[in-house]
């Protein structure tokens, strides 16, 4: 499937870059039928980004979600179609890499590919200022570590993810935890940061979620009535043992494409042309 943006230019902050674009448009495709409003949207972004990032040849990081899942539907089509050739994907769940097998493409690891060209995956929220929460699925570790060995981060969302400030519409930071000695950790953590850590209960299981790499997600449910310096909360939460990693991402997204339940769509990133 081919998509046509037409696009209108604005001028954006962007951490990334001192002369940014906004890039915004409307997408000429049909709707798939039986698709919520923000299904769509969640469609349109991942069509929108496949159809423009992603090229033949390239070695592609491929993120995690309920979006990410349109962009393996487009990367399917367009490979079977011809348009998107020789190319080798890193998975960064469990889940991506079963999407990516049924849909029968090239499916690689790190280690393997040592670089990748480009990963393009989702958030559960984006703030004025780029910095991301995500983790909402448990594949926090794995995404960091696919987007710290891509040259190009790529964000895909629909405009429920969009927000001025943090916690606007996501009330957690989700974390990395080492099951060893966690109940002292989250005590520690709770006396240094504030707020509520607790870790999270599985669906459908009794006991808590074990990520792809054993550990254990602990949620902060950070303070509100304070003003918080994400890079520094980060810090001091990786500076206690037994963090792995934490769901702020910053200072490494190179566009954001938001789409909204009325079909358009915005870009806003430094490159965009």
């Amino acid at each position: 499937m081919r998509i046509r943006l037409n696009v209108l230019l604005s001028q954006r902050q962007f951490f990334c870059n001192s002369s940014p674009q906004l890039h915004s448009g409307t997408m000429a495709s049909s709707s798939t039928t039986n698709l919520s409003p923000q299904e769509e949207a969640k469609r349109l972004a991942a069509y929108s980004a496949g159809e423009k990032y992603l090229i033949s040849g390239a070695r592609i990081g491929v993120g995690s979600g309920s979006t990410v899942k349109y962009l393996v539907d487009y990367m399917r089509d367009a490979f079977k179609n011809g348009n998107l050739m020789d190319i080798k994907c890193v998975p960064t769940s469990s889940m991506t890499k079963r999407w990516l097998v049924d849909a029968g493409l090239p499916v690689t690891e790190l280690g393997i590919v040592s670089h990748l060209d480009i990963c393009i995956d989702g958030a559960d929220e984006v703030d004025d200022e780029y910095t991301l929460i995500k983790g909402g699925g448990g594949c926090l570790f794995q995404e960091k570590v696919v987007q710290k060995s891509s040259s190009r981060f790529i964000i895909i969302a629909d405009s429920s993810k969009q927000s001025k400030k943090l916690g606007e519409h996501y009330a957690k930071v989700p974390i990395d935890v080492i099951p060893f000695g966690h109940e002292t950790l989250l005590q520690n953590l709770s006396s240094k940061l504030g707020g509520k850590f607790s870790v999270r209960s599985g669906s459908g299981k009794m006991g808590p979620v074990i990520t792809d790499n054993g550990c254990y997600i602990v949620d902060w449910e950070f303070p509100k009535d304070k003003l918080i310096n994400w890079p520094e909360a980060h810090a001091t939460l990786k500076g206690f043992t037994g963090v792995v990693e934490t769901g702020l991402f910053f200072n490494c997204v190179e566009s954001v494409i938001f789409a909204y339940p009325d079909g358009s769509i915005k870009e806003f990133g430094p490159k965009i042309v």
